[in-house]
């Protein structure tokens, strides 16, 4: 939330602006008692959340829906009411809900359940009057085209929307889409160059499926090749010498290739020579198959990834492969050779925090102590895991520079007010998640900058927290950085009473537990997951029923998760039972929590006695190596936001926790490079 700064924050501020002179600055912690005044949006009463229920229930009538006219979630009370009859529903009565609510989210929601319900009536004038050509779904565009046939206005213009649909994607086409294609080949609109063209997208797209579907509108030998492509999808071998010699047949078997890596590179190692002969490979289709045999050997420490590596054409490396390249020679603790690779990294890519830290560990690792100090100096300017890691190496302080704009409550007020927002925040309050985000994401393209940041603040003071994660840095495919430094919206916390008196009881850091609920619910204490996780630290039933035993909590069912308390009381015990199964390491006990028990005997199997930093890095599973490092860094923020200072990370990773703690500053600016000079009389034109 917005603090009131004080001169001392006001002088930190100007530094972390950043004045030319600064020296580091130490980072104040921010007082609850200096946040601004919260701004409350009431939450519907019980008459509008019976007859919410009841508009869902299909049991609304007409005269209660008007008892509503004047809420601010009117419209989305006469959604609710009207999904259930759409396909009774008197036309006249869809199309004015539309114009009333025309521009509204609600409406672009309305639209298209409106139309799908006129065409299971086959109501095609009126679905016609109602169409939008903003819409891209590619059922409703089907469904239009089949308006229009229906209409007898199957014209040119049909047909071209009809080959732009069927070019659109080389992924199976909705069901709604069968019709309008069908009467496009009838009508000779399907040449066989169009069903190639789309043939080559699905095989691009390992889509076997899709292309045996159009070897259908083939005829002679062409349909027999197309389905000889297909199976060569499902099962890549050698015979492929009677292929025509053709860019097609090469992109197929790359593609089949690169697919049977991910399962069997060695098979499609020892297939790789021959296919490539047989079809005259270039370097892009050797790229394809040996990028994936490389990247699948490796992700999996399989021998000889490093001369798979190798075998990698220069024209197919990426980013990702690069970073595998190192991950493998750190596993094998080759540190040597994991430098090489950081050093054959874009130079963008090296100087991320994670590869200048590692670059600075291989070369400490190495005997080059100057050099590794260097590198450690410039990942510690970056408030993550791996800077906060070369702090430690350093012994100085973590880099933090908070933004702590100064309240504005007028213009604060005047965004809680916005109709949008509220809408928004009351159907979050209502458990409608989805429709509160069409509401946020509406307001939010109307507001400037600085009413965006104020709206997440609004959000959280209602208790919707994870604004401050998809309302800030990165939002509508723009980036803010600067913004990553709202660490007080960023980084929210709630329920901290039961989150110290939790951890206190386990032994357990409580700003571990802090950041365990941010990675897992950004404190939504009603999220659930595709596995049924809920609540805060997203516990499983079983597991919240069996450690409920254990503590001899009340346990009525999987909802109780839902319970703040509840859910933290669980989670936290939770913790010190993975904490003493493996050996009091939190850093594993973290890679447990994410990946289950079976991917961490392995690795811990694998790589028994490595340092922790390196055995982070070389966790296979990308989803939980990044939230390992992210859990560890989020607790020394954390720490940051309940005590103002930090255990070592180094420290906390250990499970150390009566270790020294570290305070923060904010770095000096670095110098600014010279601009290149040009000379004058050299000017270009345009």
């Amino acid at each position: 939330m917005h603090k009131i700064a004080t001169p001392l924050l006001l002088m930190f501020s100007l530094a972390c602006g950043i004045h030319p002179a600064a020296a580091q600055a130490p980072t104040t912690r921010p007082s609850p008692l200096l946040q601004s005044v919260p701004a409350r949006i009431p939450p519907p009463d019980a008459a509008f959340r019976a007859a919410f229920d009841a508009a869902n229930r299909g049991t609304l009538d007409d005269l209660a829906l008007a008892g509503f006219a004047a809420h601010p979630l009117a419209g989305w009370l006469e959604y609710a009411a009207l999904r259930s009859r759409l396909d009774t529903l008197p036309v006249a009565r869809g199309n004015a809900f539309l114009a009333r609510r025309q521009g509204e989210p609600v409406a672009t929601l309305f639209r298209a359940d409106w139309l799908a319900a006129l065409a299971r009536r086959n109501e095609w004038q009126a679905f016609l009057d109602q169409w939008d050509d903003t819409i891209d779904a590619a059922t409703l565009r089907c469904l239009r085209l089949q308006a229009l046939m229906a209409m007898n206005r199957a014209d040119a213009a049909w047909t071209a929307a009809a080959q732009a649909l069927w070019r659109s994607s080389g992924r199976s086409l909705p069901a709604q889409c069968d019709a309008p294609l069908a009467l496009l080949a009838a009508q000779g609109g399907l040449t066989d160059a169009l069903r190639w063209e789309r043939f080559d997208k699905a095989a691009d797209a390992g889509q076997a499926g899709v292309m045996r579907a159009i070897a259908a509108g083939f005829g002679g030998d062409d349909a027999t090749l197309a389905l000889r492509y297909a199976a060569y999808l499902d099962a890549p071998d050698a015979n492929v010498a009677d292929w025509p010699v053709t860019p097609r047949s090469r992109l197929v078997a790359a593609v089949g290739l690169a697919m049977l890596a991910k399962a069997d590179p060695d098979r499609t190692e020892a297939l790789l020579p021959g296919v490539a002969q047989a079809l005259a490979f270039g370097d892009a289709e050797q790229g394809r198959v040996r990028y994936q045999i490389a990247l699948w050997t490796v992700a999996s420490y399989l021998p000889d990834a490093a001369r798979r590596l190798a075998a990698v054409p220069a024209s197919a490396w990426d980013d990702s492969l690069h970073e595998w390249q190192v991950r493998e020679a750190l596993a094998r603790r080759d540190w040597a050779a994991a430098l090489a690779a950081i050093q054959r990294m874009p130079e963008a890519q090296r100087g991320d925090s994670r590869w200048l830290y590692f670059a600075a560990r291989t070369r400490e690792l190495t005997g080059d102590g100057a050099g590794a100090k260097a590198l450690y100096a410039q990942a510690a300017r970056k408030p993550d895991f791996h800077g906060f890691l070369a702090a430690d190496r350093l012994d100085q302080p973590y880099a933090l520079c908070p933004w702590l704009p100064p309240p504005a409550p007028a213009a604060k007020l005047a965004v809680a007010r916005d109709p949008a927002l509220v809408r928004a925040v009351q159907l979050y309050q209502l458990d409608r998640r989805g429709w509160a985000t069409r509401e946020w994401d509406a307001a939010l393209a109307r507001f400037t900058d600085e009413q965006r940041r104020l709206a997440v603040e609004v959000a959280q003071d209602n208790g919707w927290f994870d604004r401050g994660v998809f309302g800030l840095v990165n939002v509508d495919g723009k980036r803010y950085p600067d913004e990553q430094r709202l660490y007080g919206l960023r980084f929210p916390l709630h329920h901290d009473a039961t989150l110290r008196r939790e951890a206190a009881r386990n032994q357990i850091d409580p700003a571990w537990v802090a950041a365990e609920i941010r990675a897992e619910s950004v404190f939504d204490p009603n999220a659930r997951s595709a596995a049924d996780a809920r609540g805060l630290m997203q516990v499983v039933p079983a597991t919240g029923a069996a450690i409920a035993a254990q503590l001899g909590l009340p346990w009525q069912g999987g909802d109780d998760l839902y319970d703040a308390d509840t859910n933290i009381a669980i989670g936290t015990a939770y913790l010190r039972q993975l904490m003493d199964r493996y050996g009091g390491q939190p850093y594993q006990v973290i890679a447990g929590y994410n990946a289950g028990p079976t991917p961490l005997a392995r690795w811990v199997a694998q790589r028994p006695d490595m340092e922790p930093d390196v055995w982070i890095e070389t966790i296979s599973y990308k989803e939980t190596r990044e939230y390992v490092a992210r859990v560890l860094s989020f607790s020394t923020l954390y720490d940051w936001r309940l005590d103002g200072t930090a255990l070592r990370l180094s420290d906390r990773l250990r499970g150390i926790t009566t270790g020294p703690r570290k305070g923060f500053a904010c770095p000096a600016a670095e110098p600014a490079a010279p601009a290149p000079r040009t000379p004058p009389a050299r000017r270009r034109r345009g």
